[in-house]
Protein backbone atom coordinates (compact mmCIF):
# COMPACT_ATOMS: atom_id res chain seq x y z
CA UNK A 1 0.00 0.00 0.00
CA UNK A 2 1.41 3.25 -0.80
CA UNK A 3 1.07 5.96 1.88
CA UNK A 4 -0.44 9.31 1.76
CA UNK A 5 2.97 11.15 2.01
CA UNK A 6 4.08 8.97 -0.70
CA UNK A 7 1.16 10.58 -2.72
CA UNK A 8 1.62 14.27 -1.70
CA UNK A 9 5.35 13.66 -2.66
CA UNK A 10 4.63 12.39 -6.07
CA UNK A 11 1.63 14.27 -7.19
CA UNK A 12 2.88 17.71 -5.81
CA UNK A 13 0.44 17.90 -2.66
CA UNK A 14 -2.10 17.20 -5.82
CA UNK A 15 -1.13 20.18 -8.03
CA UNK A 16 -3.44 21.32 -10.54
CA UNK A 17 -0.78 21.12 -12.85
CA UNK A 18 -1.30 17.64 -12.23
CA UNK A 19 -4.93 17.28 -12.74
CA UNK A 20 -4.92 15.02 -15.96
CA UNK A 21 -9.41 14.01 -15.69
CA UNK A 22 -12.16 13.83 -13.69
CA UNK A 23 -14.06 10.50 -13.35
CA UNK A 24 -17.57 9.67 -11.58
CA UNK A 25 -16.48 9.79 -7.89
CA UNK A 26 -13.33 12.03 -8.01
CA UNK A 27 -10.19 13.70 -9.98
CA UNK A 28 -7.24 11.75 -11.38
CA UNK A 29 -3.77 13.38 -11.24
CA UNK A 30 -0.52 11.97 -12.49
CA UNK A 31 2.81 11.51 -10.54
CA UNK A 32 5.99 10.02 -10.08
CA UNK A 33 7.11 7.85 -7.31
CA UNK A 34 10.53 8.12 -5.73
CA UNK A 35 11.46 5.05 -7.71
CA UNK A 36 10.64 6.33 -10.64
CA UNK A 37 7.52 4.86 -12.01
CA UNK A 38 4.76 7.38 -13.36
CA UNK A 39 1.56 6.72 -11.62
CA UNK A 40 -2.23 8.01 -12.04
CA UNK A 41 -3.83 8.60 -8.43
CA UNK A 42 -7.99 8.84 -8.32
CA UNK A 43 -8.68 10.02 -5.24
CA UNK A 44 -12.17 9.80 -4.57
CA UNK A 45 -14.41 12.67 -3.15
CA UNK A 46 -15.83 11.58 -0.07
CA UNK A 47 -18.76 14.08 -0.03
CA UNK A 48 -20.53 12.75 -2.58
CA UNK A 49 -23.43 10.12 -2.50
CA UNK A 50 -21.93 6.84 -3.26
CA UNK A 51 -18.23 8.14 -3.21
CA UNK A 52 -17.31 5.12 -0.60
CA UNK A 53 -19.36 2.54 -2.34
CA UNK A 54 -17.80 3.42 -5.84
CA UNK A 55 -14.12 2.74 -4.41
CA UNK A 56 -14.84 -0.21 -2.84
CA UNK A 57 -16.44 -1.60 -6.47
CA UNK A 58 -13.69 -0.55 -7.87
CA UNK A 59 -11.64 -3.14 -5.35
CA UNK A 60 -13.65 -5.70 -5.56
CA UNK A 61 -13.69 -5.47 -9.41
CA UNK A 62 -9.86 -4.68 -10.10
CA UNK A 63 -8.87 -7.22 -7.42
CA UNK A 64 -11.19 -10.12 -9.55
CA UNK A 65 -10.26 -9.36 -13.02
CA UNK A 66 -6.88 -9.27 -15.07
CA UNK A 67 -7.24 -7.76 -18.18
CA UNK A 68 -4.78 -6.15 -20.82
CA UNK A 69 -7.33 -4.50 -21.38
CA UNK A 70 -8.60 -2.96 -18.29
CA UNK A 71 -6.82 0.06 -16.43
CA UNK A 72 -4.54 -2.07 -13.53
CA UNK A 73 -4.80 -1.25 -9.95
CA UNK A 74 -0.75 -0.82 -8.92
CA UNK A 75 -2.20 0.08 -4.95
CA UNK A 76 -4.77 2.10 -2.67
CA UNK A 77 -4.14 4.48 0.39
CA UNK A 78 -7.27 4.78 2.75
CA UNK A 79 -7.79 6.28 5.94
CA UNK A 80 -10.79 7.37 7.76
CA UNK A 81 -11.37 10.85 5.24
CA UNK A 82 -9.00 10.08 2.03
CA UNK A 83 -9.46 7.35 0.03
CA UNK A 84 -7.47 6.74 -3.17
CA UNK A 85 -6.50 4.11 -5.93
CA UNK A 86 -3.09 3.87 -7.16
CA UNK A 87 -3.52 3.27 -11.16
CA UNK A 88 -0.94 2.50 -14.37
CA UNK A 89 -0.37 5.62 -16.24
CA UNK A 90 -1.46 5.98 -19.67
CA UNK A 91 0.69 8.80 -21.34
CA UNK A 92 -1.54 9.58 -24.77
CA UNK A 93 -4.72 10.53 -22.29
CA UNK A 94 -8.50 9.63 -23.09
CA UNK A 95 -9.57 8.48 -26.46
CA UNK A 96 -11.75 11.30 -26.06
CA UNK A 97 -8.86 13.40 -26.18
CA UNK A 98 -7.20 11.78 -29.56
CA UNK A 99 -10.46 11.76 -31.14
CA UNK A 100 -11.05 15.28 -30.97
CA UNK A 101 -7.79 16.56 -30.93
CA UNK A 102 -6.82 19.12 -33.57
CA UNK A 103 -3.06 18.46 -33.57
CA UNK A 104 -3.68 14.83 -34.53
CA UNK A 105 -5.93 12.75 -36.08
CA UNK A 106 -6.64 8.53 -35.20
CA UNK A 107 -6.38 6.39 -38.97
CA UNK A 108 -8.60 4.00 -39.62
CA UNK A 109 -6.76 1.18 -38.48
CA UNK A 110 -6.03 2.59 -34.97
CA UNK A 111 -9.78 2.96 -34.44
CA UNK A 112 -10.10 -0.49 -35.44
CA UNK A 113 -7.49 -1.05 -32.63
CA UNK A 114 -8.90 0.91 -30.28
CA UNK A 115 -12.17 -0.69 -30.77
CA UNK A 116 -10.81 -4.15 -30.78
CA UNK A 117 -9.55 -3.47 -27.08
CA UNK A 118 -12.28 -2.01 -25.86
CA UNK A 119 -14.36 -5.19 -27.30
CA UNK A 120 -11.72 -7.67 -25.78
CA UNK A 121 -12.04 -5.87 -22.28
CA UNK A 122 -15.82 -6.09 -22.55
CA UNK A 123 -15.87 -9.92 -23.68
CA UNK A 124 -13.69 -10.76 -21.08
CA UNK A 125 -15.94 -8.76 -17.93
CA UNK A 126 -19.03 -10.43 -19.65
CA UNK A 127 -18.02 -13.94 -20.38
CA UNK A 128 -14.30 -14.14 -19.00
CA UNK A 129 -15.56 -15.52 -15.47
CA UNK A 130 -18.40 -17.56 -13.77
CA UNK A 131 -19.92 -13.73 -12.69
CA UNK A 132 -20.19 -11.41 -14.99
CA UNK A 133 -18.81 -8.27 -14.77
CA UNK A 134 -21.16 -5.35 -16.22
CA UNK A 135 -19.54 -2.33 -16.88
CA UNK A 136 -21.90 0.84 -17.07
CA UNK A 137 -20.62 3.51 -18.04
CA UNK A 138 -18.87 3.20 -21.25
CA UNK A 139 -17.84 6.71 -23.30
CA UNK A 140 -14.87 7.35 -24.98
CA UNK A 141 -13.55 9.35 -21.91
CA UNK A 142 -13.62 6.38 -20.26
CA UNK A 143 -11.28 4.46 -22.67
CA UNK A 144 -7.45 5.48 -21.72
CA UNK A 145 -4.84 4.84 -24.15
CA UNK A 146 -0.94 4.19 -23.09
CA UNK A 147 2.69 5.07 -25.20
CA UNK A 148 1.80 2.28 -28.01
CA UNK A 149 -1.85 3.54 -28.38
CA UNK A 150 -3.22 0.20 -26.29
CA UNK A 151 -6.90 1.11 -25.52
CA UNK A 152 -7.69 0.49 -21.56
CA UNK A 153 -11.10 0.56 -20.03
CA UNK A 154 -11.12 2.83 -17.10
CA UNK A 155 -13.23 3.91 -14.01
CA UNK A 156 -15.10 1.13 -12.59
CA UNK A 157 -17.01 2.98 -9.87
CA UNK A 158 -20.54 2.11 -10.81
CA UNK A 159 -19.87 -1.49 -12.20
CA UNK A 160 -22.09 -4.20 -11.19
CA UNK A 161 -21.19 -7.62 -10.61
CA UNK A 162 -24.05 -10.16 -11.75
CA UNK A 163 -24.42 -13.83 -10.63
CA UNK A 164 -26.63 -16.64 -10.85
CA UNK A 165 -28.43 -15.39 -8.44
CA UNK A 166 -29.07 -11.71 -9.57
CA UNK A 167 -32.34 -12.38 -11.23
CA UNK A 168 -32.80 -9.22 -11.32
CA UNK A 169 -30.22 -6.29 -10.83
CA UNK A 170 -31.39 -2.77 -10.03
CA UNK A 171 -29.76 0.19 -9.27
CA UNK A 172 -30.22 4.15 -8.40
CA UNK A 173 -26.57 4.43 -10.74
CA UNK A 174 -26.64 5.58 -14.69
CA UNK A 175 -24.81 5.31 -17.11
CA UNK A 176 -23.73 8.59 -19.06
CA UNK A 177 -27.14 9.84 -21.02
CA UNK A 178 -26.93 8.91 -24.78
CA UNK A 179 -24.66 6.27 -24.22
CA UNK A 180 -27.17 4.23 -21.97
CA UNK A 181 -29.49 1.65 -23.94
CA UNK A 182 -33.38 2.74 -23.78
CA UNK A 183 -35.63 1.05 -21.58
CA UNK A 184 -36.10 -1.74 -19.01
CA UNK A 185 -37.92 -4.40 -20.27
CA UNK A 186 -36.61 -7.79 -18.91
CA UNK A 187 -35.50 -10.45 -21.69
CA UNK A 188 -34.70 -14.35 -21.30
CA UNK A 189 -31.34 -15.45 -22.03
CA UNK A 190 -29.72 -18.89 -20.90
CA UNK A 191 -32.55 -19.24 -18.18
CA UNK A 192 -31.13 -16.52 -16.33
CA UNK A 193 -33.71 -13.35 -16.24
CA UNK A 194 -31.60 -10.45 -16.60
CA UNK A 195 -31.92 -6.48 -18.18
CA UNK A 196 -30.26 -3.80 -19.39
CA UNK A 197 -29.36 -0.74 -17.44
CA UNK A 198 -31.69 2.28 -18.68
CA UNK A 199 -34.06 4.17 -17.82
CA UNK A 200 -35.53 2.06 -14.77
CA UNK A 201 -31.64 1.80 -13.77
CA UNK A 202 -32.00 -1.73 -14.38
CA UNK A 203 -28.29 -3.53 -14.99
CA UNK A 204 -26.91 -6.15 -17.33
CA UNK A 205 -24.64 -6.92 -20.24
CA UNK A 206 -26.69 -5.93 -22.98
CA UNK A 207 -26.55 -2.38 -21.84
CA UNK A 208 -22.80 -2.35 -22.23
CA UNK A 209 -23.18 -3.84 -25.55
CA UNK A 210 -25.30 -0.57 -26.73
CA UNK A 211 -22.73 1.78 -25.38
CA UNK A 212 -19.93 -0.28 -26.84
CA UNK A 213 -22.46 0.29 -30.67
CA UNK A 214 -22.99 4.24 -30.05
CA UNK A 215 -19.04 4.86 -28.96
CA UNK A 216 -18.39 2.86 -32.14
CA UNK A 217 -20.08 5.01 -34.22
CA UNK A 218 -18.86 8.11 -32.72
CA UNK A 219 -15.44 7.16 -32.84
CA UNK A 220 -15.75 6.78 -37.37
CA UNK A 221 -18.06 9.87 -37.32
CA UNK A 222 -16.00 11.98 -34.84
CA UNK A 223 -19.41 13.36 -33.88
CA UNK A 224 -20.21 14.16 -30.14
CA UNK A 225 -23.65 13.32 -28.66
CA UNK A 226 -24.57 16.45 -27.97
CA UNK A 227 -23.87 18.25 -31.24
CA UNK A 228 -26.48 20.52 -32.55
CA UNK A 229 -27.54 18.65 -35.23
CA UNK A 230 -28.80 15.92 -33.08
CA UNK A 231 -31.99 17.61 -31.65
CA UNK A 232 -35.79 16.02 -31.36
CA UNK A 233 -36.01 12.31 -32.78
CA UNK A 234 -32.66 12.58 -34.92
CA UNK A 235 -29.47 10.90 -32.77
CA UNK A 236 -26.33 10.08 -33.43
CA UNK A 237 -28.02 6.50 -34.21
CA UNK A 238 -30.46 7.42 -36.31
CA UNK A 239 -28.81 10.09 -38.30
CA UNK A 240 -26.04 6.58 -39.39
CA UNK A 241 -28.99 4.34 -39.65
CA UNK A 242 -30.32 6.68 -42.44
CA UNK A 243 -27.09 7.31 -44.21
CA UNK A 244 -26.93 3.38 -44.51
CA UNK A 245 -29.49 3.14 -47.27
CA UNK A 246 -27.91 6.07 -48.77
CA UNK A 247 -24.24 7.53 -49.03
CA UNK A 248 -22.91 5.81 -45.30
CA UNK A 249 -19.64 7.85 -46.67
CA UNK A 250 -21.37 11.06 -45.83
CA UNK A 251 -21.47 10.05 -41.97
CA UNK A 252 -17.72 9.29 -41.94
CA UNK A 253 -15.03 11.71 -40.49
CA UNK A 254 -13.31 13.40 -43.22
CA UNK A 255 -10.26 12.59 -42.01
CA UNK A 256 -10.08 9.15 -42.40
CA UNK A 257 -11.06 8.79 -45.93
CA UNK A 258 -9.04 11.13 -47.64
CA UNK A 259 -9.66 11.76 -51.57
CA UNK A 260 -10.98 9.16 -53.78
CA UNK A 261 -8.14 9.14 -56.10
CA UNK A 262 -5.83 8.14 -52.66
CA UNK A 263 -4.24 4.58 -52.40
CA UNK A 264 -6.30 2.83 -49.90
CA UNK A 265 -9.67 4.68 -50.49
CA UNK A 266 -11.37 2.19 -51.91
CA UNK A 267 -10.41 -0.25 -49.20
CA UNK A 268 -11.87 2.14 -46.19
CA UNK A 269 -14.67 2.19 -48.74
CA UNK A 270 -15.11 -1.62 -48.45
CA UNK A 271 -14.84 -1.27 -44.54
CA UNK A 272 -16.55 1.53 -43.44
CA UNK A 273 -20.43 0.28 -44.04
CA UNK A 274 -19.38 -3.06 -42.03
CA UNK A 275 -18.11 -1.10 -39.14
CA UNK A 276 -21.53 0.96 -38.82
CA UNK A 277 -23.61 -2.55 -39.70
CA UNK A 278 -21.63 -3.94 -36.40
CA UNK A 279 -22.55 -0.98 -34.79
CA UNK A 280 -26.19 -1.04 -35.87
CA UNK A 281 -26.43 -4.36 -34.42
CA UNK A 282 -25.12 -3.48 -31.09
CA UNK A 283 -26.99 -1.01 -30.41
CA UNK A 284 -30.88 -1.60 -31.47
CA UNK A 285 -33.18 -0.67 -29.03
CA UNK A 286 -34.12 -4.36 -28.33
CA UNK A 287 -31.52 -6.11 -26.01
CA UNK A 288 -32.64 -9.37 -27.20
CA UNK A 289 -32.12 -8.34 -30.64
CA UNK A 290 -27.79 -7.26 -29.91
CA UNK A 291 -25.29 -9.40 -30.76
CA UNK A 292 -23.20 -9.96 -27.63
CA UNK A 293 -19.50 -8.94 -26.90
CA UNK A 294 -18.34 -12.60 -28.14
CA UNK A 295 -19.97 -11.81 -31.15
CA UNK A 296 -19.00 -8.47 -31.47
CA UNK A 297 -15.63 -9.03 -30.61
CA UNK A 298 -15.29 -12.11 -33.37
CA UNK A 299 -16.31 -9.54 -36.38
CA UNK A 300 -14.70 -6.36 -35.47
CA UNK A 301 -10.94 -8.30 -34.80
CA UNK A 302 -11.22 -10.82 -37.80
CA UNK A 303 -13.67 -9.90 -40.59
CA UNK A 304 -12.34 -5.89 -40.55
CA UNK A 305 -8.99 -5.58 -38.96
CA UNK A 306 -7.57 -8.91 -40.54
CA UNK A 307 -8.53 -7.56 -44.37
CA UNK A 308 -7.60 -4.39 -44.20
CA UNK A 309 -4.21 -5.51 -42.86
CA UNK A 310 -3.56 -7.86 -45.82
CA UNK A 311 -4.36 -5.49 -47.96
CA UNK A 312 -2.26 -2.57 -46.51
CA UNK A 313 0.60 -5.49 -46.27
CA UNK A 314 0.21 -6.70 -49.82
CA UNK A 315 0.42 -3.19 -51.27
CA UNK A 316 3.81 -3.22 -50.36
CA UNK A 317 5.01 -6.33 -52.44
CA UNK A 318 5.68 -5.66 -55.88
CA UNK A 319 3.15 -8.19 -57.10
CA UNK A 320 3.86 -8.83 -60.35
CA UNK A 321 1.74 -11.86 -61.92
CA UNK A 322 -0.25 -15.08 -60.12
CA UNK A 323 2.85 -17.13 -60.15
CA UNK A 324 4.17 -13.97 -57.72
CA UNK A 325 0.53 -13.65 -55.95
CA UNK A 326 0.96 -18.00 -55.00
CA UNK A 327 4.44 -17.56 -53.88
CA UNK A 328 3.90 -14.24 -51.60
CA UNK A 329 0.50 -16.11 -50.39
CA UNK A 330 2.22 -18.27 -47.28
CA UNK A 331 3.58 -15.10 -46.11
CA UNK A 332 0.58 -13.17 -45.33
CA UNK A 333 -1.36 -16.46 -43.67
CA UNK A 334 1.54 -16.34 -41.51
CA UNK A 335 1.15 -13.12 -40.87
CA UNK A 336 -3.22 -13.51 -40.86
CA UNK A 337 -2.73 -16.16 -38.23
CA UNK A 338 -0.22 -14.23 -36.11
CA UNK A 339 -2.75 -10.96 -36.25
CA UNK A 340 -5.65 -13.61 -35.16
CA UNK A 341 -3.82 -15.06 -32.34
CA UNK A 342 -2.59 -11.28 -30.67
CA UNK A 343 -6.01 -10.74 -30.38
CA UNK A 344 -6.87 -14.24 -29.13
CA UNK A 345 -10.56 -14.87 -30.23
CA UNK A 346 -11.33 -17.67 -27.96
CA UNK A 347 -15.03 -18.30 -30.01
CA UNK A 348 -13.54 -19.11 -33.26
CA UNK A 349 -11.33 -21.87 -34.76
CA UNK A 350 -9.24 -20.94 -37.48
CA UNK A 351 -7.88 -22.94 -40.75
CA UNK A 352 -4.58 -21.97 -41.98
CA UNK A 353 -6.00 -22.91 -45.68
CA UNK A 354 -9.08 -20.78 -45.03
CA UNK A 355 -6.51 -17.30 -44.21
CA UNK A 356 -4.37 -18.80 -47.31
CA UNK A 357 -7.53 -18.68 -49.80
CA UNK A 358 -8.12 -14.70 -48.18
CA UNK A 359 -4.99 -13.77 -48.67
CA UNK A 360 -5.48 -15.37 -52.45
CA UNK A 361 -8.46 -13.27 -53.32
CA UNK A 362 -7.43 -10.44 -51.42
CA UNK A 363 -3.89 -9.82 -53.73
CA UNK A 364 -6.03 -10.51 -56.83
CA UNK A 365 -7.60 -6.90 -55.61
CA UNK A 366 -4.08 -5.70 -54.85
CA UNK A 367 -3.31 -6.50 -58.85
CA UNK A 368 -6.13 -4.41 -59.67
CA UNK A 369 -4.86 -1.60 -57.44
CA UNK A 370 -1.28 -1.84 -58.73
CA UNK A 371 -2.61 -1.90 -62.36
CA UNK A 372 -3.91 1.49 -61.55
CA UNK A 373 -0.79 3.50 -59.99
Amino acid sequence: MVSFAELLQATEAFSETKLIGMESFGSVYKGTLLDGMRIAVKVFNLQLEGAFKSFDVECEVMHNIHHRNLVKIISSCTNLDFKALVLEYMPNGSLEKSLYSHNYCLDILQRLNVMIDVASALEYLHHGHTTSNVYCDLKPSNVLLDEDMVAHVADFGIAKLLSDRDLVVQTMTLATIGYMAPGDVPYLLFNLVQVQYGIGGIVSTRGDVYSFGVMLMETFTRKKLTEEMFVGEMSLIHWVNEALDGSIISVVDSNLMGREEEQYFSVKEQCVPSVFGLAMKCSTDSPEKRINMEEALAFIGVDLVFHIEVIHAAIQIPVVNTTQVLEEAPNLRRMGMKRRCVHGIPVLQWNANDVLDDAILLLSLVLSLQAMR
